[in-house]
């Protein structure tokens, strides 16, 4: 997930983001990775989800905080025995 910030990034927002993903933990959403990024985009999140749903709810939990755009991925070894 792509995620340009909405708020100024204070302990009590970044606390308010980790109860969410700690919710969406309890329903299957592993967060693989969470980069703080310089240029477009101020971070850079992939996660695991069960299902688009589950995925599109991360979204949504986090609209208050956050404008997001999602990518759905394979691994590279995966896309390849594709070709």
């Amino acid at each position: 997930m792509l995620v340009k910030n909405k708020v100024k990034q204070t302990k009590e927002v970044i606390a308010q983001g980790d109860r969410i993903a700690e919710k969406l933990s309890k329903e299957g959403v592993k967060v693989l990775s969470h980069y703080w990024t310089l240029g477009r985009y101020d971070d850079v999140i992939t996660f695991e989800a069960p299902d688009e749903k589950a995925a599109m709810k991360v979204a949504f939990m986090a609209s208050d905080l956050i404008n997001s755009e999602t990518l759905v991925a394979i691994p590279r070894s995966e896309g390849v025995k594709l070709l």
